[in-house]
Formats: structure tokens, sequence, C-alpha cells
């Protein structure tokens, strides 16, 4: 299994043995890079400060996004890029994103980020061409103002034109974080969460591996390895500051993003929508439902703080209430409706122009060229411009600041891949729907480092085709293994309910949680169903504190608020038991816990409030 057991031996094996790969940081950039190194042959390990994901992936707008926001500059190279790999991901995690198209409504009185009826319905077809979706059931097609309004009462009415309906997925961050850490795992990598690194070892100037330091234990330990990379996401410069022999041009511009959760029943949203916040800021909100519950966000600002645990602020609140009320100026949310929140910094490079599509400024054409790209577009939909026509306007748009060209060191568009003087691999930037082909680049590289200086020969997966950990059926067949699988759960003593949720949320997984649930005894207080998640989470998840469980495996704290306060003790108790934690280790962590929920809960402001 993977658990705290198999922490332990993985950081004895890692002392033990010269790595051919050591991982420094366990997000999506270093799970993703553990899944392929592990499955190719290479010896690999990967250490991880907090918990798997914990950082900066557990904390995104949890979309595995299209990017079509991208193609009101008709920077059709990096839709194409991402749609392409947003399928990849689909393939390989079938379990975790699920399609859910977005609507994105379209007013006539707005900024320059606001498409219009004419060219969104041009950028769709477009976007629907690059995903391969044109004539099935995910094509996209437009409402009237009235259908707007049928299916979205509360959103806003004056200037309402329309809206475009296109494809985009839903995604869990963390759980697609923990299901390529636990492949790796299964394919023989060492890894150990909550394990610093707090420096590096050297030989003849040359790194050849770390010192780190168990924040369980406090121990302090070497690991060596013939190559070391940086996917410490936001945390890239503090790394590579580790090395104090050399000056340090930083590569990172972290930037806050924020989310708020409320109640459906209070801000009913039927499916993701996506619009221009109307403060002429060039940024862009969501408004996602999700378990009963919607969520907004998210802010877009420049972060200098404690990368460990930004803080959602006053200030991030007041924003989002802001733009939330007057896109949906029925609803009146209030600070006391929100639920849950979370705050998350996107690694974004320094100097990188082209801003994600969750916000920023990516650059806007000029009227001319913005004229020109619809009317020849238009022109080619009739058969009445070539598509070199097209192709020689798209080569000369004047003022659009997104990158156009991929740099050498580019893996995906917002990412680089270099290895420094002192032999430090850095993985940096990048988004969550590029992981695979970030540690794919990252992959080549290790490999021809292994073999040219070490005259080791590997032979990569195609991981274009290689199943995370759950992921191991069919893609084209999710809803029908889901209810296959939720059968062998109601026979396992779940209500249909619980079981379908499992199937769904753990992939063929779900069927280890079964087993347990047929062979165990409910903890106290705690259903059948929440005790065997509980128990596979701490014996095949690492899961090493109730904040762990509550906030990543699941999604306890941000989307099930209302159950949380009745089985937040159950949890701890039943995890005191089986790691046989002392009364003051208990204590702790129920302190740790409801710090936690405590800021997610706003509880300061609220107070403040009232």
């Amino acid at each position: 299994m993977f658990s705290k057991t198999t922490r332990q031996k993985s950081i004895e094996q890692m002392q033990a043995e010269t790595l051919d790969l050591l991982i420094i940081g366990g997000g999506i950039s270093g799970a993703g890079v553990a899944i392929q190194a592990a499955a190719s042959g290479i010896k690999t390990g990967l250490l991880e400060m907090q918990d798997f994901a914990e950082g900066t992936s557990s904390r995104s707008t949890k979309l595995v996004h299209g990017g079509i926001r991208y193609l009101k500059t008709f920077d059709v190279e990096v839709v194409s890029d991402t749609v392409k790999e947003r399928a990849i991901v689909q393939q390989i995690a079938p379990h975790i994103p699920n399609p859910d198209p977005m609507l994105l409504p379209i007013y006539d009185d707005e900024g320059p980020t606001t498409f219009d009826m004419f060219s969104v319905k041009i950028a769709m077809d477009l976007y629907d061409q690059l995903a391969g979706v044109k004539g099935t059931k995910y094509e996209n097609y437009t409402l009237t103002a009235k259908e707007v309004l049928e299916r979205e009462p509360y959103i806003k009415k004056e200037g309402l034109q329309g809206a475009g309906v296109y494809l985009d997925f839903r995604n869990n961050d963390a759980r697609l974080v923990i299901e390529n850490i636990k492949k790796a795992a299964e394919d023989g990598a060492y890894i150990a969460s909550k394990v610093k690194v707090v420096g590096f070892l050297y030989e003849e100037g040359k790194i050849i591996g770390v010192k780190a330091r168990d924040l369980l234990t406090g121990q302090t330990f070497e690991v060596h390895a013939k190559v070391v990379i940086n996917t410490s996401g936001p945390w890239v410069d503090k790394i590579r500051n580790l090395n104090y022999t050399r000056a340090v041009i930083p590569h990172m511009r972290p930037t806050k993003g924020v989310h708020l959760v409320v109640d459906a029943k209070k801000l009913p949203v039927p499916q993701p929508t996506y619009f221009d916040t109307q403060k002429h800021d060039g940024r862009m909100v969501f408004a996602i439902p999700r378990e009963n519950k919607t969520y907004f966000g998210t802010t877009d600002t420049d972060y200098q703080g404690d990368f460990s645990d930004p803080k959602v602020t006053q200030d991030n609140v007041d924003y989002l209430l802001d733009v939330i009320n007057k896109r949906y100026p029925d609803a009146n949310i209030t600070i006391d409706d929100i639920e849950s929140s979370w705050a998350g910094l996107r690694p974004l490079l320094l100097g990188n122009s082209g801003s994600d599509y969750n916000g920023g400024d990516n650059g806007s054409l000029s009227d001319t060229s913005f004229d020109k790209v619809l009317n020849i577009i238009s022109a080619y939909k009739q058969d009445q411009a070539s598509r070199g026509d097209v192709e020689d306007v798209l080569n000369h748009l004047e003022n659009s600041r997104g990158e156009k060209e991929l740099s050498p060191s580019q893996i995906s568009r917002g990412s680089a891949l270099e290895r420094e003087s002192d032999n430090l691999v850095t993985l940096a930037g990048g988004k969550i729907t590029d992981y695979r082909k970030m540690a794919e680049g990252a992959l080549e590289l290790i490999k021809n480092i292994l073999a040219d200086e070490f005259n080791q020969t590997y032979n990569a997966i195609n991981s274009k085709e290689y199943a995370v950990s759950g992921g191991e059926f069919d893609p084209a067949k999710v809803s029908e293994t889901v209810e296959i699988n939720a059968a062998i759960g109601v026979a396992a003593g779940l209500s249909e309910e619980e079981a379908y949720y499992i199937a769904d949320f753990y992939g063929m997984n779900a069927l280890t949680i079964f087993d347990m649930a047929k062979e165990m005894t409910a903890y106290e207080k705690l259903t059948l169903a929440e005790s065997a998640m509980l128990r596979y989470a701490m014996q095949a998840e690492m899961t090493l504190t109730p904040s762990d469980y509550l906030m990543r495996r699941t999604n306890h704290i941000l989307f099930q608020r209302d159950r949380l306060d009745a089985i937040k003790h159950p949890v701890v108790d039943a995890m005191a038991d089986y790691y046989n934690w002392s009364q003051d280790e208990k204590a702790e962590q129920l302190v740790e816990l409801n710090q936690v929920i405590n800021a997610s809960d706003l509880k300061d402001f609220k107070a403040g409030a009232n």
C-alpha cells in the first residue's frame, strides 16, 4: 500500500541507495515527473515538504481548462495544445476530469475582454475544431438572452445579448496529484511527504543530492542522486537559493487566486459560467456548481507573503463579492453566506506575458487586427478566403502580448525547463492541464543526462496512454464503469448514494474501499462508507493528518461544510486510534485542523463583520 509505514521505508531506502532521480516537490509537476520516471524504470525518489498538493495543486479553480479565452487574441496554437492535453488527461485519469460545458454570457455594454455574439460563435467553432468535438453531443451552441435567463434567472439582465456554451472539464486537482503519486509508488518510486529539503550535497561544485529534514521526527538525513529536479512550484526560487555558492536570478512571479463557496440555494448556477469582472482589469471570473454548492473566483494579484499558507484577505472577499453581486444582482451574497474558501498561488514565470486564462492581462488586439481576424474567418467559412489568407492575418496581428513562440527552454506555454551550472534541473511554471506534457519534456532531459553522464539508458513509457492509479478502465465507458462498481459497493453494505459517490470519486480504487467496507466495523460516529474511505486514505494514500483527509483526500472542508462539524471529532478519534497518538498529539492535531477550518470559514472576518 502507500502509507505512513511505506513512508518510513522510503526514507530509509533513499538514505541507503544512490537514486537516479530525486524530485523536490509533490505537487502536480513533481507527481507528473514521478509517474513517468518510475514507470520507465528510473530509480526515483520524491520529497514533499507538506502534504501532496497542499502548496498549490489543491488550490486551483478545479478545471482542466481548454483556454477559450486565448481565442480572443486568436492565439490558436495555445488553445490547440491545451485541448489536446486536456483530452490526454481525460484518457489517463478518466475518473477525475468530467465534461462540464461552460456558459459564456455576452453583454453589449462591457469591456474589451468580452466577446460579442458574432465573435463568440466564430471562436467556439474554431475551438470545437481544435478539440475534435464537432458533430458530437459536446458541440458548442448559442442561447438567446431569454434562454439564458430561463437557465440562470439570477444573472444580470441589463445588456444581456445571449450566451455561448462550449465544452470544458471539471477537475479534482488534489485527487489528480495523489493518483499520479500512488501510481509512481506502485511502480517503485520512494516517496515521502512532510520532508523538507534544507540544503544540497556537492561534489566538485555540482549537486549530487540533498540534505532533508523529516518534519514528523525532526531527523535530518542525506539523499544522494545522479539527477536532482526542482518541481516545487512557487518555491522554485527558494529551492534554487539553497545553493549559496552562486547568484540566483529569480524565475517566478507568483500570483494569488482566491475562491469562495456558498450554498447552491443562495446562488443557483446550473452549469459553470465564465464572465468578465466588469472592472476593466482584464480578469475573468468563474461561478461553478459542485456538490450542492457554488464557488466563484478567482482573484489574480501579485504575492510576496508566506508561500506555505497564503491567506484570503478582506480585500479579496470584497472584490469577489462585488463582482458576483454585479453579475448576479438578485443574489445579494454577503460574507455571512460564505461557507468555505481557499487561496492558492499560481506559479507564473517572471516576465511571462502570456498570463493564464483564470485572470491577468493576456494582452489585447488592436481594433484593426481584431476586425481583420473576424472578417477573414467569416470569409473563410463562406469559402471566400483560403487557409493561407487566414494564416497570413493571424501571423501579422498588432499588439498581442500573449506568447506566440515557445522559447527553447519551454515545454508548454508559460513553462520553463533548464539545467543550471550546479546541475540542478528546474521545471517551473505551466498549469495543471499541461502537467503531463511538461513532465514528458523533463523526462527526456533526465534520460539524456543519465545516458550521457552515467551510461544508463531507459525507454520512456508512452505517458499519453499510461493510466494513473484508479484510472485503469476504458475512458469511453466512465458512466458504465461507475454503475458496475457502485453495485459492488451496495453489495458491500453501502447505500446506493454512498456507493455511487465512491465509485465516481475513486475510479477503480473504489473496489478496494468496498472490500474494506465488507471486512471492517464502522468507526464510532462515522458511517461505514466514511470509515472505509478514511481507512483507505490512511493505508493507501499516505494520509497523515485530519486536514490531509478532510481537505485534500476528500472534499469535506470545501464542498461538504454542512457535514463537517458532525464528523470532525470522529475522524480525529479514528486517526488517533490508528496511529496510536498520545492525548497531547491528538490535541495538537485537532488544533491544527481547527485552524485550517477556521481559515476556510473566514471566521476572523465574519467575527469582525458581526
